[in-house]
Formats: structure tokens, C-alpha cells, sequence
């Protein structure tokens, strides 16, 4: 077939600004951690998103690793996450010696099974971390009402949750601790970035020593210490002011770009009713409580061998589309290490999901190339 366009699966977008901010970092003449720039991005969560104190990561992975030091994860800890998810989800606990406890995804939606928690529940469980799938919650009633039978932490991979909501509150601000993500394929970015959100009052004034190399620095520049000293553990977990003028820039279009992502979500889910309703796939389930932000458009295949001839297909039209995550049970690294049990349904996501080009620059007339041809594979399959 001979490609009529060429669509990436991402074109990280800027909104023009992202230089001239940069330069103002410059010419300010503090370009490390914790400057101007840091302040005005985490405040701006703080306000939006009634975050009790929020830190700017170089990563969702930092985040995460932050998280899992400012809970004392220690060896022989055990941690319950899904097999569905990124490495550094499982990694981050891992590093800090806990036992890996992976969840099963729910039947209907990617993100983790809710009801299957308290089987996994024992005297050394310390941590519950859900991931929000495509942005999509999942159901933190049910899990922070777990998390406070057994008294566990809950720390939200929120990493493709920017504006995602639960019920009425978003997402990243409900557990203990939320991680998120600034890569260039996400809402908002600064090529790469995270931020570690603190909802828990006792955890505060500890999380900003670790974010700073396990130092109080931030205390002393702000006057609250004669002098800064080592006091704990910790990493140099902050972005530097350049990115955080990027990501400033983003911050201020965060309405414009969310806005043009959840329309080429509708899109593409509105332009692929058709097929879904002869079954030929299977269009994103969303629960009530959750809402749709636009970090992830994706499909069910019916079979492996289907979604690798669709990928295949839309790739030779010059359409690059990608599958998702491998089930870290079934991983190289931790196979070994996993408790044996069966987690099909990860292992169904993994063998059957698409996932389409997302991003704000996506014209119309893109996204109709997309869906015609989307239509054509599996009406003639």
C-alpha cells in the first residue's frame, strides 16, 4: 500500500514560549534546582489541584523512587502493583528491597484489578500503588478504604493522569503520595520531568530533605536554618530551572493543549463506534467516576497475530502506532521472582492493545486518514 501520509506516534508540542522562558532562566543566572521558574511550576499544582506540597522531579521514575524512600520501604517490605505498567512503577519499590506483589487488570479496563487487592494483603505489606491507565482512574474508594483497614500507603502513578479526575477529585491528589509525568508524550512536558505530589501533612517537611540530596538546603535558603547539614537519606532528585521554564510554558497552554487532546480522543472513539459495535474490536470502557483526558487512545485487537497484521498495516500506510506494556511478571528481570500466579488479564492487554498517535498538532484531516483506514483493515478481515 502505498502511504498517503506520515504520522508519527508523537510530536512533542510547544507552544512558543518555551526559548524566551529559557532565556529568562539564564539571565537570571540560577539555572540548577529549586529557582524561580520550580516555584511558580509547583505552585501552580498546588493551587489547581489542592496539593498539599508539590516537587519538581527530573522524572516520574524520581518521583516514584522519592516516594518509595520517604514510606522507609525496607527489605522484606512487600508492594502491591500491576503487571500492566511501566518498569519504574515496580522498579522504584524494588531498588529499596520490597517484594514485588503484581496485581492482575481489571476484565474491562487496563488498570488494575481493585477487588483482588486484599488477597495479596499480608503482615509485611507496606504499599498499594495504582496505576491510572490512559489517564482513566481507577476506583480509589475501593483502594484507599483497603489502604486504611490494613493501614498501607497508597502512592498513584499518576503519570498519565494530568486533569484526570475521580468522582471530583483528581487524580494524584487522593493517596498519600502522587507521582506524575512531564515526558515529551504526555498532556503537558518538558522533554522529560516529573513531580512528586505530598498529600500527607506527616510527610512533607521529610520529602523536601530527600528531594534535596538529604539535606536541609531548601529550609536554610529560606531562613528557617542557620545552616543546611546531611539529615537523611536522599538523591538529587530536582529538575533544573531550564526545565522548569519549559514546563512553565506548557503549564500556562494546559487548558488549549488538554482541550485538543480529549478531541482527537472523541474522535477517534466516535469514528470507530462502527466497528466496535460489530465486535470486530473493542473500544475504551470508562466507569462513571472517571474522566477522559486524552493521554492515551487505544483499541482492542481480537487476537495477537491481529493487532501485529494492524500494526503492520497502518505502518506500511505511513501511521505509526505501538503496543503497550510487556507484564512485568512475565519480565526477564523478574519472572524469577514472581509468585507464580496467573495474571491473564495483563497478559490479554499486552497481546491485543493499539495505541494511536496522540498529540496536539494531530490535524482533522490526519485523523480522518487514521480512522478510514482503521475501519478498512478490520471490515475486511
Amino acid at each position: 500500500m502505498k502511504s498517503k501520509v506520515t504520522i508519527p506516534f508523537n510530536i512533542p508540542y510547544t507552544t512558543g514560549k518555551e526559548v524566551d522562558y529559557i532565556q529568562l532562566a539564564i539571565k537570571s543566572g540560577h539555572l540548577s534546582g529549586n529557582g524561580p521558574f520550580t516555584r511558580r511550576c509547583q505552585a501552580f499544582f498546588e493551587e489547581r489541584y489542592g496539593i498539599l506540597k508539590s516537587l519538581l522531579t527530573t522524572s516520574c521514575t524520581d518521583a516514584l523512587e522519592m516516594a518509595a524512600m520517604l514510606i522507609n520501604i525496607q527489605p522484606g517490605d512487600e508492594v502491591i502493583v500491576p503487571s500492566f505498567t511501566f518498569v519504574s512503577t515496580a522498579l522504584a519499590f524494588h531498588r529499596q528491597g520490597a517484594k514485588i506483589r503484581f496485581l492482575d487488570s481489571g476484565q474491562d479496563h487496563p488498570g488494575l484489578d481493585e477487588l483482588a487487592i486484599e488477597s495479596l494483603i499480608n503482615e509485611r505489606t507496606k504499599a498499594i500503588v495504582p496505576v491510572h491507565y490512559a489517564g482513566v482512574a481507577c476506583n480509589m474508594e475501593v483502594i484507599m478504604s483497603i489502604a486504611e483497614k490494613y493501614g498501607l500507603y497508597v502512592i498513584e502513578d499518576a503519570a498519565h493522569s494530568i486533569e484526570s479526575k475521580f468522582n471530583d477529585k483528581y487524580l494524584g491528589t487522593i493517596g498519600h503520595l502522587g507521582c506524575f509525568s512531564f515526558h515529551e508524550t504526555k498532556g503537558i512536558h518538558c522533554g522529560e520531568g516529573g513531580l512528586l505530589a505530598i498529600n500527607d501533612k506527616s510527610l512533607t517537611e521529610r520529602a523536601e530533605i530527600i528531594w534535596e540530596k538529604g539535606t536541609n538546603r531548601a529550609q536554610f535558603f529560606r531562613g528557617e536554618a542557620a545552616f543546611y547539614e546531611w539529615k537523611d537519606t536522599g538523591s538529587s532528585f530536582l529538575s533544573s530551572e531550564l526545565n522548569a521554564a519549559f514546563l512553565y510554558s506548557q503549564i500556562e497552554s494546559l487548558e488549549r493543549i488538554q482541550g485538543k487532546r480529549i478531541h482527537i480522543w472523541q474522535r477517534y472513539y466516535e469514528g470507530l463506534k462502527t466497528v466496535a459495535e460489530k465486535e470486530y474490536i473493542v473500544l475504551p470502557k470508562i466507569p462513571e467516576y472517571a474522566t477522559v483526558n486524552g493521554s492515551i487512545f487505544y483499541l482492542l485487537c481480537r487476537t495477537q497475530q491481529q493487532k501485529a497484521d494492524f500494526i503492520v498495516f497502518l505502518g506500511t500506510a505511513g501511521i505509526n502506532c505501538l503496543s503497550h506494556y510487556f507484564p512485568l511478571h512475565k519480565s526477564h528481570f523478574y519472572s524469577g521472582l514472581h509468585d507464580g500466579r496467573k495474571l491473564p488479564n495483563s497478559e490479554h492487554y499486552f497481546d491485543t492493545l493499539v495505541r494511536f498517535p496522540i498529540y496536539s498538532g494531530l490535524e482533522d484531516d490526519q485523523l480522518e486518514e487514521i480512522i478510514d483506514l482503521a475501519t478498512s483493515f478490520f471490515e475486511n478481515e
